[in-house]
């Protein structure tokens, strides 16, 4: 689409590729589904949804422990490094959101070979 038709690629944008990860995460279960009963489907579709879940909170505490140095339960925030503690601010940013995932695949890979 950016060779071809520009101007339309220029308007959208980040859509697209958003557009296509729903698109695989929609096909994924759709092809589960066709080959699985209604009960099955439907907890199939609730471990990925609680799996999902549970993956953007790990990566939402981690991006908010590094980005601010607390933790905010509910309303309270929670002071979890010392005054001394210089926070990564670009892990607050949308980009820092990449570099967070990054790092936790890192620790993850670094477990998983000991």
């Amino acid at each position: 689409m950016q060779a071809y038709a520009y101007p339309l690629f220029l308007k959208l944008g980040i859509f697209i590729p958003l557009i296509v990860v729903n698109c695989i995460v929609l096909g994924r279960a759709e092809a589960f589904a066709s080959k699985n009963g209604i009960f099955r489907s439907f907890l199939d579709g609730l471990g990925i949804g609680i799996g999902f879940t549970l993956s953007l909170i790990a990566l939402a505490a981690v991006r908010e422990l590094l980005g601010t140095g607390k933790l905010t339960f509910w309303v309270t925030p929670i002071q979890i490094f010392g005054p001394s503690f210089q926070p990564f601010q670009f892990l607050v940013e949308a980009p820092g959101a990449f570099v967070a995932l990054g790092l936790m695949l890192c620790v993850m890979n670094l477990v998983g070979k000991k």
